[in-house]
């Protein structure tokens, strides 16, 4: 089982209101500051961290690292996919079923972070 799962940041006070708007379509709030960012908690399954570097290098995106989250619904992958979209992130991948019973969204967040919200039928 995954305890928690970090993404890195360039400006964590963005990031930190890209996160807080985007976590609050799922249930999450912010539940253990750090001293490079924050912590995020929903009612089950792992948090989520937002921080920046810990070793002060340059925050990048992993080729082929990705977070997914998941929904209770089809309705709810969309509607957190047009919060992203809202707040600034980019398209990866419009709602829509992908295979096997698995409905998904893709985008990126402000610092090319990929995500996924996704939803199993």
């Amino acid at each position: 089982m995954i305890g928690y799962t970090t993404i890195g940041t360039k400006d964590l006070d963005k990031a930190l209101a890209f996160y807080d708007s985007l976590l609050g379509e799922l249930g999450g709030k912010r539940v253990m500051e750090m001293k490079n960012g924050q912590l995020y908690g929903f009612a089950q399954g792992p948090l989520f961290g937002v921080t920046k570097p810990f070793n002060g290098d340059n925050q990048n995106c992993g080729n082929g690292n990705m977070i997914a989250l998941r929904c209770t619904s089809k309705e709810k992958v969309a509607e957190v996919h047009a919060k992203a979209l809202s707040l600034g992130g980019v398209d990866e991948g419009a709602p829509g079923d992908r295979s096997s019973g698995f409905y998904g969204a893709y985008f990126r967040d402000l610092d090319g972070n990929k995500l996924c919200a996704f939803t199993m039928a």
